[in-house]
């Protein structure tokens, strides 16, 4: 299933999608917004509900996303150290993690965070799975329970348990995250991992002859997708793709913020448009843009 809260990345765009390893510093517990102003008793297991940037130049992060998207940006500081809040519109959308000096050598990283139903099992799927726990579950005033795991692959994703419910299957707005893809050399085995070890429903791709490619899915939604690497070279990572309103200016402004674009302008499912840019600091992110009224509500 496809909504106007997802879309699909080709897997031809993996080359430009590779991320290097680094470590991760854990904020501190400082105040986080939640995730719901007013609290709800809503789960959706499964759903993208935050974002991390983990970067050594959260200076150049900040400047070069709210330039690009539009972002504002607040500091919450605790203890000699920080942690960015970047807000689409007056509401939070991700968060920016200062790396630790043990990641000065790798570029920065995007890392999704999935709602899950409870930590504790969860943590101990990933383990009995072949992942492994990167960064301990948190409790974090307001926001809930928080860690980082990887994959089998080692590929790092984050995971959270709110603690003011998770916000509803809206469509995704301008400037707000619209989807994240996974590359790996496997794409079935993946799946399997993040069907037992997450809990997500795994289908292959309806919309494409890629039998390799799958969707993770939870509640009837698509929730990103599992492609082949591209090339030999190629290392396993997430892309995370955010929609714009128009894609032309946005990438107009790339250069001039410090970044590259890597991949063009590229014509993807239901008209849309797609392009991969590099951030100021070495991070990568996509962006695509609905055209004619891109990704309808429909079951393939």
């Amino acid at each position: 299933m496809h909504t106007k809260s997802t879309f699909r990345v080709a897997p031809i765009l993996a080359a430009a999608a590779l991320l290097a390893g680094g470590s991760f510093l854990p904020a501190n517990a400082a105040t986080f917004p939640p995730l719901n102003a007013t609290a709800t008793s809503a789960r959706i297991p499964g759903k993208l509900v935050w974002a991390d940037l983990f970067t050594t130049d959260p200076d150049g992060a900040t400047k070069f996303y709210s330039g690009l998207l539009g972002w504002t940006a607040s500091t919450i500081e605790q203890k000699g150290k920080s942690y960015v809040i970047f807000s689409n519109d007056g509401t939070p959308v991700a968060g920016l993690v200062p790396r630790s000096v043990k990641g000065s050598g790798h570029p920065s990283r995007w890392i999704g965070f999935y709602s899950v139903a409870d930590m504790t099992t969860t943590l101990a799927d990933v383990a009995d799975n072949g992942g492994t726990v990167r960064a301990p579950s948190r409790n974090f005033p307001d926001r809930g329970y928080q860690a980082i795991v990887s994959d089998k692959d080692g590929v790092p994703i984050g995971l959270l348990q709110s603690t003011s419910g998770d916000p509803p299957d809206n469509p995704t707005s301008i400037g707000s995250w619209n989807w994240f893809e996974l590359y790996v050399a496997s794409p079935k085995d993946t799946s399997d991992f993040y069907r037992t070890a997450i809990g997500f429903d795994v289908a292959p791709e309806a919309n494409s002859d890629r039998k390799s490619d799958f969707v993770l899915s939870s509640a009837g939604q698509a929730r990103g997708g599992v492609a082949p690497l591209a090339g030999a070279t190629a290392k396993p990572s997430w892309l995370g793709v955010i929609r714009v309103a128009d894609l032309d200016k946005t990438l107009a402004l790339v250069a001039g913020l410090g970044g590259d674009v890597l991949l063009p302008p590229h014509p993807v499912e239901f008209g849309s448009r797609f392009a991969i840019v590099l951030d100021s600091t070495g991070g990568t992110v996509g962006l695509v843009q609905y055209v004619d009224d891109a990704n309808p509500s429909k079951n393939p």
